[in-house]
C-alpha cells in the first residue's frame, strides 16, 4: 500500500497489539471469484446439560470471509466475546481441510497438540477453500440470577378484562356494537383499534354477546367470548448484554408462573455494547441483524416459558423490558451510533410503548411492550428498573447501589440526593480478556479458598465449581477470589505484583509450587489435573489477569468514592451496599471488600440484590402507580459524568492498589 507523501507501507507494519494478525498466505490461494464451501458440524448441549447429536450445516460464502463471520451470518452461533476483533481468543473451532495457518492469538490460545488437530481462533481462519469446521458447543444457559430484591405492590395492573352480557340489537336499540359495549364498561373512556372493530361483530353473535373486554390503560385491545377473565398474563424481561432473563406473570394474581434465561443472541457481534455500536458504524446491514438477534432471544424466551407454564401465548398482552439503552435502541431497530460517541446523546430518554410484534414477539396480536425510561447513555433503563425494585427513591438511609458488568453503573443516595453514574469497568468480570476466563456456566470455577500453611491430606486450595465437574476455566466470581485470596495471604503484593519465587517459599510454603511460568508471564496454578500437566493446560491466574481485575475495580471504585465526595460522605456512612446483576448475586462481600470493589464495609452491611432489573420489570406490569414511579426517576436523579471530573485520574491511580 502506498499513500500520496509517504513510502509503502504493509498492514502489519502499522498494526496495534491486540488486533487481528492476518494469517500469511495459504499454500493454494483462491482467485477471488465464486463461492467457498463451507461443512459446519454445530455441537450442542440440551437443556439438562448433556450432549446431543450434532447438526450439520452447510453454507456457502465470497472467498476471504472468515470462518466466524461466515457462521453468524447464516445463524451458528460461535462463542465470542469481541465480535470478532480477535482479542477475547474464545471463537475456538477445529478446521478440516487444508493447511491451515498458525497465528500468534492461536499460539498463545491452543497447545502444540491441539494446533496439529486443528483448532484455531474463527475469527482469524480466511475461508479461502472448501473446509470443514467444527464447533464446540455454546453455553446457551449460563448461571444466571433470575429473581432479585423487590418491594410489594398494590396491584394495579395495565392489563384489566371485563365479562359484560349485553342485549342483543332491536329495532328499537340500534345503537352500534361498539357503543353497546362501551355503555356496559362506563368507567372507562374507551378506544378501539381496527383489531377489535374487526372481530366485534363476529365475536358478540357466536358469544350470544357474553364477552370479555380486553383493556390495556384505556385501549380496547381484543373482546373474547365468554368469561376469561381468569387468564391475563404478561412477560418481564431483563435485557442484559450478556444474559436475558424472562418471567412469565399472572397478572390477576401478581404470582411468577415460569422464569428462563438464555445468552443474548447478539454475542456474535461483540460482548459489550461498544463493540456492538461499532459494529452498526461499520457495516450498515449489522443494525437489522442485531434487532433481529434480540427479537429471536426475547421470542424464545416467550416460547420456553409460556411453554413451561402450560400457557397459551395468545393470552399474553403486555412485556416489560428492562435494558440498557444500547440494548434498547438495538431492539428497537434505533441507530445506537449517538450512544457511542462523545457526547453521548440517546434518541429519547422515554422509549414509545409499541406492539409486542415491533420487537418479534408472537403473543397477543395487539400486546404492547413498554421500554423503560433511562437517565442517560450508560445508565439505562435496566438501572431505572433496578432502582425502583430496591426502592433507592423511598429509603432514608445511605446506601449504595452497584450493577458489576462491562460498564459498572453506580447509584449513591443519602436518603434526599440521589447521584448516579457510569465506569467502563472492561469485561474482566464476565470472564473476558482473562487467559483462563469462561462465563458462569459448567466447569467454571467460582469460589476460592487457600490455606498457605495446609499440610498432610488438607488442600492447600479448595475450588467451588459450576456443576461439580472438572474444572476448565475461571468465572468473574471466581477471578475475585483468586485475587482477595492471594493478597490475603501476601502472594500479590499491594502493587498487585504476585512476589518472587522465594518470598513465596517464606510466605506461603504449601502454594510455592504453583507460582510458575507460561513463557516469560508469572501464574499462579489453581487447578492442575495431574503434577507432570503442562503449565500451559492448567487453569491458572495469569500477572495480566491481576492487571485486568485492578483496572475495572479501580474503576468502580473511583465511581462510587467521588460520589461519595460529592455528597460530603465517607465509606463509614453508607449503612446498605446492594451489589445487582448476576455477577453481583455470586460475588463474595469479603472478597469484594478485600480487592476494594466496595467500600470497607462490615460484610453484612453488602447485599447480593440479584436480578433487580427483572424485579422492576415485574413490578411494572403490576401497578401502573410503579410505572408512573420508573417515569419520575428521571426527575429525581442526577447523573454525574466521570470524565468531565479534573479530578478522576488521579482517583483512578489511586483506586489501583490493594490493601490486605
Amino acid at each position: 500500500m502506498s499513500t500520496p507523501d509517504g513510502p509503502d507501507f504493509t498492514l502489519g507494519d502499522v498494526a496495534r497489539e491486540g488486533l487481528i494478525e492476518r494469517p500469511g498466505t495459504d499454500p493454494v490461494p483462491h482467485d477471488g471469484t465464486g463461492r467457498v464451501d463451507l461443512s459446519f458440524t454445530v455441537h450442542t448441549l440440551a437443556e439438562d446439560g448433556g450432549a446431543v447429536p450434532p447438526t450439520q450445516r452447510g453454507v456457502r460464502v465470497p472467498p476471504g470471509v472468515t470462518v466466524f463471520d461466515a457462521a453468524s451470518w447464516n445463524g451458528i452461533a460461535i462463542d465470542s466475546t469481541c465480535g470478532g476483533h480477535g482479542t477475547c481468543h474464545k471463537c475456538k473451532v477445529r478446521v478440516e481441510g487444508g493447511d491451515v495457518p498458525v497465528t500468534r492469538h492461536d499460539v498463545r490460545t491452543f497447545t502444540g497438540g491441539q494446533l496439529a488437530e486443528g483448532w484455531r481462533l474463527g475469527c482469524l481462519v480466511h475461508a479461502t477453500r472448501d473446509l470443514a469446521v467444527e464447533v464446540p458447543p455454546l453455553t446457551t444457559r449460563p448461571k444466571a440470577a433470575t429473581v432479585g430484591i423487590g418491594r410489594q405492590v398494590i396491584l394495579r395492573p395495565a392489563i384489566q378484562k371485563r365479562y359484560v352480557e349485553l342485549a342483543e340489537a332491536t329495532l328499537s336499540d340500534q345503537r352500534t356494537d361498539l357503543a353497546r359495549l362501551t355503555d356496559a364498561i362506563d368507567d372507562l373512556e374507551l378506544t378501539a383499534d381496527l383489531h377489535v372493530l374487526r372481530r366485534l361483530a363476529t365475536v358478540l353473535r357466536e358469544a350470544d354477546f357474553k364477552v370479555t373486554a380486553v383493556v390495556i390503560d384505556e385501549d380496547l385491545i381484543d373482546v373474547e367470548p365468554g368469561d376469561t377473565t381468569s387468564t391475563r398474563y404478561a412477560i418481564a424481561f431483563d435485557l442484559g448484554t450478556t444474559t436475558v432473563v424472562g418471567t412469565l406473570l399472572d397478572v390477576g394474581t401478581g404470582t411468577p408462573l415460569a422464569v428462563a434465561s438464555t445468552l443474548n443472541r447478539q454475542q456474535p457481534f461483540g460482548g459489550d455494547v461498544i463493540t456492538r455500536i461499532s459494529a452498526t458504524m461499520m457495516d450498515k446491514e449489522a443494525l437489522g441483524r442485531l434487532q433481529s438477534a434480540a427479537a429471536v432471544t426475547l421470542a424464545d424466551l416467550a416460547s420456553r416459558v409460556c411453554r413451561e407454564a402450560g400457557i397459551d401465548p395468545g393470552h399474553v398482552y403486555e412485556v416489560a423490558i428492562a435494558g440498557n439503552a444500547t440494548m434498547t435502541a438495538l431492539a428497537l431497530g434505533i441507530d445506537p451510533e449517538p450512544l457511542g460517541v462523545a457526547p453521548f446523546v440517546m434518541s429519547s430518554a422515554q422509549p414509545p410503548s409499541v406492539l409486542a410484534t415491533d420487537v418479534g414477539l408472537s403473543l397477543h396480536p395487539r400486546a404492547r411492550a413498554y421500554f423503560f425510561p433511562a437517565l442517560g447513555a450508560y445508565v439505562g433503563g435496566d438501572i431505572v428498573a433496578g432502582m425502583l425494585a430496591t426502592g433507592m427513591d423511598r429509603d432514608k438511609r445511605t446506601r449504595l447501589f452497584i450493577d458489576v458488568g462491562t460498564n459498572c453503573e453506580i447509584v449513591l443516595s443519602d436518603g434526599e440526593t440521589i447521584l448516579s453514574t457510569a465506569a467502563p469497568a472492561g469485561p474482566a468480570f464476565e470472564g473476558g480478556a482473562i487467559r483462563c476466563g469462561m462465563r458462569a456456566a459448567d466447569g467454571a470455577i467460582e469460589v476460592i479458598k487457600v490455606d498457605p500453611h495446609a499440610t498432610g491430606d488438607d488442600p492447600a486450595v479448595t475450588l467451588g465449581v459450576i456443576g461439580d465437574v472438572e474444572p476448565r476455566g475461571l468465572c468473574g466470581s471466581g477471578l475475585v477470589d483468586a485475587v482477595a485470596e492471594l493478597v490475603r495471604v501476601g502472594l500479590l503484593d499491594s502493587s498487585g505484583r504476585l512476589v518472587p519465587d522465594e518470598a513465596a517459599h517464606d510466605i506461603a510454603p504449601a502454594l510455592a509450587d504453583r507460582m510458575s511460568r507460561i513463557g516469560e508471564e508469572r501464574v499462579f496454578l489453581l487447578h492442575r489435573p495431574t503434577p507432570d500437566t503442562d503449565p500451559a493446560e492448567c487453569v491458572y491466574l495469569s500477572q495480566r489477569d491481576v492487571r485486568e481485575l485492578q483496572f475495572a475495580k479501580a474503576a468502580i471504585s473511583t465511581g462510587w468514592s467521588l460520589l461519595l465526595e460529592q455528597l460530603g460522605l465517607e465509606h463509614r456512612d453508607v449503612q446498605q451496599v446492594l451489589l445487582a446483576g448476576s455477577f453481583g448475586s455470586y460475588l463474595s462481600p469479603a472478597s469484594a471488600v478485600r480487592i476494594g470493589l466496595v467500600p470497607q464495609l462490615p460484610v453484612l452491611r453488602i447485599v447480593a440484590a440479584g436480578n433487580v432489573a427483572g424485579e422492576g420489570a415485574k413490578m411494572a406490569l403490576l401497578s401502573v402507580r410503579e410505572r408512573a414511579g420508573a417515569l419520575a426517576l428521571l426527575e429525581e436523579v442526577t447523573y454525574v459524568e466521570l470524565s468531565d471530573r479534573p479530578d478522576f485520574n488521579d482517583a483512578f491511580v489511586e483506586q489501583l492498589a490493594f490493601h490486605s
